[in-house]
């Protein structure tokens, strides 16, 4: 099977070590996009690294490229919508170092006057409740060890208001945020910490779902997937004493503020 657009450029360049040696990143979206590219900055760091997502094939090809880079890698499929599917695989799994939320939808009929009541929920089930549980599945072991880092990858549109995420994307990605300010004011004092990733346009396939998709052109314009992935790896390694609340990036030509 040839590699996808966003696949091919998916390529690390982040610095190896083995600062996360001995520890379990759980990556959920990790099949694609934003969630395969930290998949595989963790590995490089030394973690074992547990992806979960809707598709199966997905995975497996994510799990084969760290592997033939010399990482560990294992899959769980997982619907993130589904909250018991979400507790069996986390007792799978067994204990949690780092968990990255990285799960998100969006669909073309995004405008208020065109939005269904169906898409609004399944936005609202996958991008924000599915941080939720995924968290709150972690979050013992965590405490129990007294050491753990959640990193959830919002949005651009989470930080700023912007017309073309539509209404239900822009208000899940709004509410990410406090849900990781929330875990770090409640779990801070167990050496939990949260961090909210709040990219602009990063090249990847959810572009697609957008009702008139970027040229290729523009896309290399963007971050790229290890752009960001390179990122969650820092905040993964970063030093416990240290926790980074909020992360806002973008691409140095910001459409976003083009349009201002």
């Amino acid at each position: 099977m040839s590699a996808t657009r966003e696949e091919k450029n998916m390529v690390q360049d982040y610095p190896g070590s083995t600062v996360l040696a001995g520890q379990t990143a759980w990556v959920l979206g990790g099949g694609s996009g934003l969630g395969a590219a930290s998949a595989e900055a963790l590995a490089a760091q030394g973690a074992r690294v547990i992806l979960s997502g809707r598709r199966a094939e997905a995975l497996q090809r994510v799990a084969g490229r760290i592997a033939e880079a010399g990482g560990k890698a294992e899959c769980q499929p997982l619907d993130v919508t589904d909250g018991e599917a979400i507790t069996r695989v986390a007792a799978a799994i067994g204990a949690v170092d780092v968990l990255v939320y990285s799960s998100g939808t969006n669909v073309p009929r995004r405008a208020l006057a065109d939005l269904s009541g169906g898409d609004w929920s399944r936005i609202v089930d996958v991008n924000l409740s599915g941080a939720l549980h995924c968290t709150q599945a972690v979050l013992p072991g965590m405490r129990e060890r007294g050491r753990g880092t959640v990193v959830v990858i919002s949005s651009w549109a989470g930080w700023r208001m912007e017309p073309v995420a539509g209404v239900s994307y822009s208000a899940t990605k709004h509410a990410l945020p406090a849900l990781c300010e929330t875990i770090n004011i409640e779990e801070g004092r167990n050496g939990i910490r949260a961090t909210c990733l709040m990219p602009a346009e990063a090249a990847t396939d959810v572009l697609d779902t957008r009702p008139n998709p970027p040229s290729a052109e523009a896309r290399a314009k963007m971050l790229q997937a290890s752009d960001i992935g390179n990122t969650v790896a820092f905040v993964a390694a970063a030093p416990a004493r240290m926790c980074v609340n909020q992360v806002v990036m973008s691409p140095l030509h910001n459409n976003f503020y083009a349009r201002g």
